[in-house]
């Protein structure tokens, strides 16, 4: 329950800054966090040009590294009044709060108390995790009567795919569903990452339809999906390319434990799949399931549980355990050659349904 409330509230956070920005009401105090750097960038860019006029960003936008942060620092770059605008924007960048010394805590508790109406100043999360203390009560008191926390999570299949068709026509192209999807399976579901592929597949493409030759052709695939690809091909006995992908991957020096890592969450989901089959559930069942932000592997997995049955995933997942293991256990144990063996095993002692 405690984890809905908190989603609960963390949307409502995201929905209240999205009014804020377009109303022009932004207030005092933002904590923002979140794997989504995309969205949160894109956010307090509209905050930046909301608050300050063009050409005066020298004078009203502060941005302070948190390794160097003080309060006393902090107390002065808020209390400096802006110059030729109405607001200031602050944004401490990687610091974090609630590990400060006691002293320094009692202070930015008195900072966020006494915020001018002038100053809006915003704490970005970026590579340190933000993790609120209750036991904190001041501080914490503080933020929450003063400021928002504002998370920036990962966002689902829909509202991906509507933002990915809206890149690609901005490129003048346009791109299907069902491949939007593609992408996000291939590329990860991250924007920042998805932004910088739109935009080679868009220059690559002839035709104003992007098609799954061009993601192809262009696109970088993220670890998770070629060790996908190779997976899917072992499960529908396409036997030479699964070995191919497995040769580039490691002719790509990747470190044969995560392939493995990789490959036996592939069979989990393979044995989930086989259990959705056999209870009557579909896609959308594993997509939850997993947190899948595209419903390609959902589909995939589904079509690749139809070649086994609930024994043959169980002993896959029990051998890439083992597997596993050995790799880290075992003196002198080659992970290639591991790995290698593990792959022919299964290869050669799949089970039909």
């Amino acid at each position: 329950m405690a984890k809905k409330n908190d989603k609960a509230a963390g949307q409502e956070a995201y929905r209240r800054l999205k009014k804020d920005i377009s109303q022009g009401t932004i207030g005092s105090l933002y904590l923002f966090h979140g794997e989504e750097a995309y969205l949160r960038d894109h956010y307090l860019d509209q905050m930046k040009a909301k608050l300050i006029p063009k050409g005066m960003e020298s004078f009203n936008y502060h941005l302070l590294p948190g390794k160097t942060l003080t309060a006393q620092k902090l107390a002065e770059t808020v209390d400096a009044l802006p110059m030729m605008s109405q607001r200031t924007l602050v944004v401490v960048s990687d610091y974090d709060i609630f590990k400060a010394p006691e002293g320094e805590r009692a202070a930015l508790t008195q900072i966020f108390s006494d915020l001018p109406d002038y100053c809006c100043l915003v704490f970005v999360y970026d590579t340190v995790p933000y993790k609120s203390d209750a036991r904190m009560k001041k501080l914490a008191g503080a933020i929450k009567e003063r400021g928002q926390v504002v998370q920036f999570v990962r966002q689902g299949q829909n509202d991906l795919v509507d933002w990915i068709r809206r890149r690609f026509r901005a490129l003048g192209h346009d791109i299907d569903t069902a491949d939007a999807q593609y992408l996000i399976f291939l590329c990860g579901d991250l924007m920042n990452g998805l932004i910088s592929e739109i935009g080679k597949i868009g220059a690559y493409a002839k035709q104003p339809r992007v098609t799954r030759q061009d993601i192809d052709a262009v696109a970088i695939p993220v670890i998770d999906a070629v060790v996908f690809q190779m997976t899917d091909a072992l499960t529908r006995k396409n036997l030479d390319k699964a070995f191919a992908v497995l040769g580039d991957l490691l002719r790509l020096q990747q470190a044969p434990i995560m392939i493995l890592a990789v490959l036996g969450k592939h069979f989990r989901q393979l044995y989930t799949a086989r259990v959705a089959l056999e209870s009557g559930q579909g896609s959308r069942w594993l997509m939850d399931l997993w947190g899948m932000r595209s419903s390609y592997p959902a589909e995939k997995l589904l079509e690749g549980a139809r070649h086994h049955g609930l024994d043959w995933c169980k002993k896959a997942m029990r051998r890439c355990a083992e597997t596993d293991l050995a790799m880290k256990s075992v003196s002198g144990a080659d992970g290639k050659d591991l790995l290698v063996s593990l792959v022919l095993e299964l290869a050669a002692g799949g089970t039909a349904c």
